[in-house]
Order: C-alpha cells, then sequence, then structure tokens
C-alpha cells in the first residue's frame, strides 16, 4: 500500500457485508481461552496487528495454539493457567522474559494483570515508542492493592515497559475511582477467579466505557466464570476458585466487529443515496458500539434495527444529518467516526465526555482538531468535550489527513471522502489500518460497486 491514498466519491449504493472480528472480543477470548482448561476453538477471530501481539505473546508464554489464519480460527490448548504453560518454556530462570506488544492497548494492559497474576513468571511488557507514552499506573497500582504484584517501572514512571514478577495475588476488595481506560477495569476482571479471595471490585463514580466491561463479564460467562453484578453496575463480585481451571474450553464464535462497522454505517447515512446493512450485529450484540447506528438516526438516517442486523440509510428528498450534542463516553471509538462526518451536517456538532481518547493511540482530541481545521472546519476542545462547526455551505477545503499511526483517524476520514468533492480527502499512510481492519479499503470498495462483501 502506498505512502498516501485519495479516497474517491461514490453515488448512491446499497451495499450489504459482514466486518471481520471484533478486536476488543478477539483479545478477551484468546486470553481466556489461554487460561482456561481444555481446548477452545476460536471462530471467525480477526487477524490484525493487535491480535497477532496477542497471539504471539501467548506463544512466548508457552501456550500451545493451532492457528489458521485463512480460516479465520485458531485452537488455544488450554492448560489452566500460564504457569502450566510456563513449565514447557525454556529460557534461563534468572531472565525475564520480554513481550515486545507494539502499540496494543488491549494487549499490554490484560496480560499485565494475566502476568502478574501468574507465579513464577518473570517478564517485560514493552511496545513501540507510543505505547511507552500510555499511561498504565490506574492497572499498577490496583494491583498492588491487590496483594502479591510485583511490578517495576523500567522508564517513565507510570508507564511501559514493565517489569513484572508473577504471583498469585491475594485479591478481595477493592475500590475503584473512575479511571481513564475500561481496559484497566477488564484486565482486572479477567484475573478475578485466579486470585485467592477472589475480587470484591466496586466504583465510587461512573464505569469508564460501561459496555466494554459488560462485554468482558460476557465473554468471561462465555468460558465458565459468572460475575455478580448490582443492578446500578457499581458492585462486581467474582467469587475465587480454589483450583486451576476456572475457565473452561470451548468453541467460541466472534461476532463483527461494531467499531469498524461504524464507518460503513456511517458512509450509508452521509452519501447521499446511500444505504448499507451489517450482518452479525444488532440488538443482540455484546458491544456497545451498536449504539452508534442510533446515534445517526437521531441525526435523522433512516434505521432498522434487528437483532443480528442493522440497516442505515442516507435522509432522501436531499435532506442533510443534522448535527449533534451528544456523550459519547460509552463510545469513545466512535467519536471520529461522528467528528469526521460533521463538517457535511447542517449545524454544529458537540461530542462530550471523550477525554479517554487522549491516551489511545495518539492524542485524539488534538488530532482530530487539527486535521478538521485543516478542512476549514471550526473545531475547538473544551475539557473533554469537542465543539465542530461546518464551514459556509459544508464546503471543505482540500487536504492530505495525517493519521498519526492512528486506524481510526484513517478510516474515519475515508468515510469523510465518499461524500466529498473528487481530491477533497487524501489519506496519508493509509497501512495504519492494519492495526484492526488489514482489508477495510477492500471493503471499502466494495461500497462503490454497489456490491456486497462477506465471507
Amino acid at each position: 500500500m502506498s505512502d498516501s491514498r485519495v479516497i474517491e466519491p461514490i453515488g448512491p449504493f446499497e451495499a450489504t457485508l459482514r466486518p471481520p472480528g471484533s478486536k476488543s472480543i478477539t483479545n478477551r477470548a484468546l486470553l481466556l481461552a489461554a487460561l482456561a482448561r481444555g481446548k477452545s476453538r476460536l471462530t471467525s477471530l480477526l487477524f490484525s496487528d493487535d491480535s497477532r501481539a496477542m497471539l504471539e505473546a501467548l506463544q512466548q508464554l508457552g501456550v500451545r495454539l493451532e492457528i489458521d489464519e485463512a480460516g479465520e480460527s485458531v485452537v488455544v490448548h488450554g492448560t489452566g493457567s500460564l504457569t502450566h504453560a510456563l513449565v514447557s518454556h525454556t529460557r534461563a530462570a534468572h531472565e525475564p522474559l520480554t513481550l515486545p506488544l507494539g502499540n496494543a492497548g488491549t494487549a499490554m494492559r490484560f496480560l499485565t494483570a494475566a502476568c502478574a497474576a501468574t507465579p513464577g513468571l518473570h517478564c517485560v511488557l514493552d511496545g513501540i515508542a507510543r505505547m511507552r507514552q500510555r499511561p498504565i499506573a490506574q492497572l499498577v497500582e490496583p494491583l498492588r492493592q491487590l496483594g502479591g504484584a510485583e511490578i517495576t517501572y523500567q522508564g517513565q514512571d507510570g508507564y511501559p515497559p514493565l517489569l513484572i514478577k508473577g504471583n498469585r495475588l491475594q485479591g478481595g476488595r477493592l475500590s475503584m475511582q473512575p479511571t481513564l481506560s475500561s481496559q484497566y477495569i477488564s484486565a482486572l476482571l479477567h484475573i478475578g477467579p485466579l486470585m485467592k479471595h477472589g475480587l470484591d471490585l466496586r466504583f465510587q463514580g461512573p464505569v469508564t466505557s460501561k459496555p466494554y466491561v459488560a462485554m468482558t463479564l460476557a465473554v468471561m460467562a462465555a468460558f465458565g466464570v459468572v460475575a455478580e453484578v448490582d443492578e446500578a453496575f457499581t458492585h462486581i463480585v467474582i467469587p475465587p476458585v480454589t483450583q486451576a481451571g476456572a475457565y473452561r474450553g470451548r468453541d467460541y464464535a466472534i461476532e463483527p466487529d461494531a467499531s469498524n462497522a461504524s464507518y460503513f454505517l456511517a458512509a450509508g447515512a452521509v452519501v447521499p443515496g446511500g444505504g448499507c446493512t451489517i450482518e452479525g450485529l444488532g440488538r443482540g450484540s455484546l458491544q456497545g458500539d451498536v449504539g452508534f447506528a442510533d446515534v445517526l438516526h437521531q441525526m435523522g438516517a433512516g434505521l432498522t434495527f434487528g437483532r443480528d442486523f442493522i440497516t442505515v440509510m442516507a435522509p432522501r428528498g436531499g435532506e442533510k444529518l443534522r448535527g449533534i450534542d451528544i456523550d459519547l463516553n460509552a463510545m469513545p471509538d466512535t467519536a471520529q467516526t461522528l467528528a469526521a462526518i460533521a463538517p457535511l451536517c447542517d449545524g454544529p456538532t458537540i461530542i462530550r465526555n471523550v477525554g479517554n481518547l487522549r491516551v489511545k493511540e495518539t492524542n485524539r482530541l488534538t488530532a482530530l482538531q487539527c486535521e478538521l481545521t485543516k478542512l476549514g472546519v471550526e473545531a475547538r476542545i473544551k475539557g473533554d468535550d469537542l465543539f465542530i462547526t461546518p464551514p459556509p455551505q459544508n464546503r471543505l477545503t482540500p487536504a492530505a489527513i495525517d493519521t498519526y499511526d492512528d486506524h481510526r483517524m484513517a478510516m474515519s476520514f475515508a468515510v469523510l471522502g465518499l461524500a466529498t468533492p473528487p481530491g477533497t480527502i487524501t489519506i496519508n499512510d493509509p497501512a495504519c489500518v492494519n492495526k484492526t481492519f488489514p482489508r477495510f479499503f477492500e471493503y471499502l470498495e466494495g461500497l462503490a460497486s454497489n456490491r456486497s462483501k462477506g465471507r
């Protein structure tokens, strides 16, 4: 793929597609299958930079995997804990095992907790330069509070790389303030049944990105660990398990990625005469990001929302989408999609409570402001909110969009290019989509030819 890619506009289209498997579910399922007792077969798996980082780390830890990338599946031979996998892992006892995790946030956060809770494991978790700028203290400190976690910062305090000496953690009651990322919470929940006293987690404020925490609990339940959760979602209890094998191996199909589906739903909403159906996602999805379809509907797009499909259509009769004022704290991965199409809307858009965008693959708030400004759009950050005002008559200044090694910057602004005059949008470093969606531009071209793109 070249260093830049011009996005060509498309005319009216009706497309049906099924995006690849969810990154979030893929990395959760891979870890839990590795911690499970017995064999698991994971299907519709996403193969991307992030999931490969997890796969390679698990193999380095001694987990036996049968990988079928063409068939989008992996067989994981779980032994009840990473401790058992390590028995077959040969290395000098005094040398820590180094796990290079690139810029895969889920792999870094989930493995930090899992390794800390693995007796006998001595390892270093590291990544690229950007990963060393992504904070992790809000996970490390709770792990230390749970008793037994030996984690040392090898560089700047509060950031990777981390030197970890694994132990069986004591666990028990833990009180948490709101965190920058729900991935810290999910990482702790994963290891709850591995702790001596289980995990009694209480939140002293709103849960960050609650749908992702609910997703974690649902995947855990699929692998045999059921948590007790109060109605207000402020108290989660995971009972301890007295022997290895809290999780049980199983066959598990991974649903399509709802965050990646948001780009095609947005295309269906902003391209005049457009319409897009996503198969495999709907009201029954584990992923909160399916709610982005409701956001588009509030803006004026047509919507049919089934249990296992979503159809979004652009407003008819020459109408534009309306700008919206919305809190996206529960769906932060859709914020860039909304920000990128906001310049085409009738009226301003305000995206609220998305301060956690600052600690993603890049500082997404600043990146959005910079790239929207290039296009002649007024973009202003106030606290954790982003204010976007379209230019007069929605006329954009042609620009090359920098992507900051962030897959979602590339995919979001590519959607904008589908509904703007030729030459308006050029995407720099389009290959950054390999992080979660290597075939993104192939799927995008499928919209232009009005054909389905699926399995």
